[in-house]
């Protein structure tokens, strides 16, 4: 007889429980359709592209793949691979499309293999290329839906959404170029996975030219299957050369022209923006990340024009990048995100829209008045009663000096700038919009999983009021165990903190041994107001540990100096926040301080590393999972953007390493225990970081466990392996803190 699944094997077969959950929405201007991507169950990793009929509330699959591949299994190519990976995307099917100006048609690959999808009529059908090009990566329509532009073996290709005139534009010219492919720190550390921007005219493209043979190659080896050669990557790690980037413009006629900035003081092209709007728009930066230039580009002559210039703050700390910006309003003002004042803001042309009381985070869509955009409420000095709240808001910026009186009525301009609340209590909310439809994903401490809610926008009502069209149905697995955390502030600088107690804990059952379970760096936010960032910390909660999760100075969230904090000390202002964290709820929990353990992964991992290593008087025991133990090895946007070059500070990537030349870097005694885990096969975090560690801690004869995981990435996506490693970092958290073991760990059922 089979009965319920357990936590660790639910929450790998479901990817977390992402599947099954609807995401990846595109609303067409006129509101009618809206495109999204979603798996048929819980446990089913394809996804299928749909559509929702607005008007008739009815979902219908435009595009399956198990159809399209007649039943065959996906194949991905190695340049597929290394993109999913670049975006932790562990599922199959259709995992990212691209959709014409008005959402009628959709570009997408399957097994390299290029397919347009009429979203209209539900249908799909695939585009016969000419000679073998390669397989077929991030295709994407012309504006006007008549072409198709894709990257393939290194080459730009367009050709006629109705198959016909298949054509490079632009074909690789030497060694180690490509065209139309985003570099790996470009979709690595600065969320730009794109290597190609359509025209608004669809009659050209600015396609990005990446040469990597500047960049030093490293090895990833398979030793469980040692018939196999080693895998070359090339891996620009901090000091290191980066690959070049340059951007060309192509017609489609085949004219080519150069775009030209000064790359030797920003070699860094970190955004392109191309709307009917304004010219095309760069964001471009120095290898410091302490200036940054908003460039306009005159696609006749390749010449460009400074229009604005970030430089960094008095403490000369980096500059931030954000999702949606820059970008043009219709009336051709610039939007951008920064930092002020200690505030993170939103400005349209000269215009400041927000207050000090909001951390922006992104912009979701620019309208003829408004702009939307991603925020969370009370940043800095006003704190929120509940930390992790992420809402939508909408804000209103004047017309342009010399704007055509009357071309759009202005809306009703409220003071400030409104949240668009659609649910009642804390949550973590985005949109999409398309004319006056929003959509609208939410996630809430209260249930489970994403709800995501269809209305429309009434000027003469309030949010809350607007009409609610359709739901968007969510297939995803209801976890066998429910997260109950406690979301409060911790210490003199009210750390946000999320505490878990094991399920049914009465104060007589005595203090807990602790179990803190960081990320604890930058961009990693883990004290969110949504159920589901807490479903592992319950489980592990669950077997008999207080979990303390705390996003200390250096996440994201909080204000930019909470952020920048962590300027050329990540690991003792990282390690003080959660020492403090600890210490200031000890008189609010039942905490057991002298069984106290710390668990992380990536830098998550890197911070237990730290914690084991230089408070062992506060820390007992570690699990260090895929950690950077030495800056040196990761890197160049990320490693240098914090602590600069190595050959300049040798000193600071020395106290925010692991390990440094001679062995343990900061190591105190007494020795605690450690158990490294780590993927032989990760590309961004190389194991040889854990195997340095590993040798450092021999070295000094300090005890510790390595799990080498054969054929694992960053990721671990794997079903046996991910439930695996739960259940063994569990035994040996008890074995490190001396603590009884009750046999295996469950929660939620067993699997029969």
């Amino acid at each position: 007889m089979t009965g319920q699944l357990s936590f660790p094997r639910q929450h790998a077969r479901t990817q977390r429980f992402t599947l099954g959950a609807p995401r990846a929405f595109s609303v067409s201007p006129d509101g009618a359709r809206v495109a999204f991507l979603r798996s048929r169950h819980g446990t089913d990793l394809s996804h299928l592209l749909w559509v929702l009929d607005v008007a008739e509330g009815r979902e219908y699959p435009a595009a399956d793949p198990a159809v399209l591949l007649g039943g065959a299994s996906e194949e991905l190519s190695a340049e597929e691979r290394a993109r999913r990976e670049r975006s932790r995307e562990g599922a199959a099917g259709v995992v990212g499309y691209a959709t014409d100006g008005v959402v009628e048609l959709a570009a997408f690959a399957l097994s390299g293999r290029l397919f347009v999808a009429e979203l209209r009529a539900g249908t799909t059908r695939e585009l016969a290329l000419t000679g073998e090009p390669g397989p077929v990566i991030d295709p994407r329509p012309s504006p006007d839906g008549r072409y198709v532009a894709y990257a393939a073996g290194g080459a730009l290709r367009v050709i006629g959404s109705t198959g016909d005139g298949d054509r490079a534009l632009a074909e690789p010219d030497g060694p180690g170029v490509s065209y139309g492919l985003a570099e790996f720190i470009a979709a690595e550390e600065m969320d730009r996975s794109r290597g190609f921007w359509w025209s608004p005219a669809s009659d050209a493209l600015l396609v990005a030219r990446v040469d990597d043979s500047p960049v030093q190659r490293w090895w990833i080896a398979d030793p469980a299957n040692p018939d196999r050669e080693p895998e070359q990557v090339a891996y620009p790690a901090a000091g290191t050369p980066n690959a070049e980037v340059t951007l060309v413009h192509l017609t489609l006629d085949g004219t080519r022209t150069e775009v030209v900035w000064d790359r030797e003081r920003f070699p860094y092209l970190a955004r392109v923006h191309w709307s009917a709007d304004g010219p095309p728009l760069l964001l471009v930066q120095s290898r410091d990340q302490r200036t940054q230039r908003y460039l306009t580009v005159d696609p006749a002559t390749g010449e460009t024009r400074t229009v604005h210039v970030d430089e960094d703050d008095e403490n000369g700390a980096w500059l931030e990048l954000f999702p949606g910006v820059p970008a043009w309003t219709p009336d051709g003002q610039l939007v951008r995100i920064a930092d002020e004042a200690g505030a993170r803001v939103l400005i349209v042309g000269d215009q400041r829209l927000t207050s000090d009381t909001l951390q922006v985070r992104a912009v979701l869509s620019v309208g003829e008045r408004d702009v939307l955009f991603s925020a969370a409420a009370g940043a800095g000095a006003e704190l929120p009663a509940v930390p992790g709240e992420i809402g939508v808001y909408r804000a209103w910026f004047r017309p342009a000096q010399g704007a055509p009186a009357g071309a759009a009525p202005l809306p009703r301009v409220p003071a400030g700038h409104e949240p668009l609340a659609v649910v009642e209590g804390p949550a973590v909310t985005s949109a999409a919009r398309g004319g006056d439809v929003l959509v609208l994903p939410s996630l809430t401490l209260a249930e489970p999983g994403v709800r995501v809610r269809v209305v429309r926008v009434d000027e003469e009502r309030a949010p809350a009021d607007w009409e609610r069209l359709a739901e968007i149905a969510n297939h995803a697995e209801r976890p066998v165990l429910t997260a109950a955390p406690h979301l409060v502030y911790s210490g003199e600088r009210n750390i946000p903190c999320a505490v878990l107690l094991p399920t049914g804990y009465t104060a007589a059952d005595g203090p807990l041994p602790v179990l803190l379970d960081p990320y604890g760096g930058p961009h990693g936010q883990r004290v969110l107001a949504a159920h589901n960032a807490y479903l592992t910390s319950q489980w592990f909660a669950d077997q008999g540990f207080a979990v303390i999760v705390a996003d200390g100075r250096g996440s994201p969230g909080r204000s930019p100096g909470w952020e920048k904090a962590v300027l050329h000390e990540f690991a003792s202002v990282t390690l003080q926040d959660q020492v403090d964290a600890l210490h200031g709820l000890a008189d609010r929990f039942p905490l057991d301080l002298g069984k106290v353990a710390i668990r992380g992964w990536s830098f998550g991992g890197f911070l237990a590393g730290v914690a084991a290593l230089r408070r062992p008087d506060v820390f007992h025991a570690a699990v260090v999972g895929a950690p950077v133990t030495d800056q040196r090895l990761y890197n160049t946007h990320y490693s240098e953007r914090y602590l600069g070059l190595p050959d300049e500070q040798p000193d600071v990537y020395a106290r925010n390493s692991l390990i440094t030349d001679d062995g343990l870097s900061g190591a105190v005694e007494p020795a605690r225990p450690m158990m490294i885990i780590h993927g032989l096969a990760d590309d961004n975090v190389v194991v040889a970081h854990a195997l340095r560690l590993s040798s450092a801690l021999l070295a000094a004869g300090r005890p510790h466990e390595v799990l080498p995981l054969s054929g694992v990435t960053h990721m671990t996506p794997q079903e046996q392996v991910a439930e695996n490693l739960l259940l063994l970092q569990v035994d040996f958290l008890r074995r490190s803190l001396g603590l009884p073991n009750p046999g295996p760990a469950s929660a939620g059922g067993a699997e029969g």
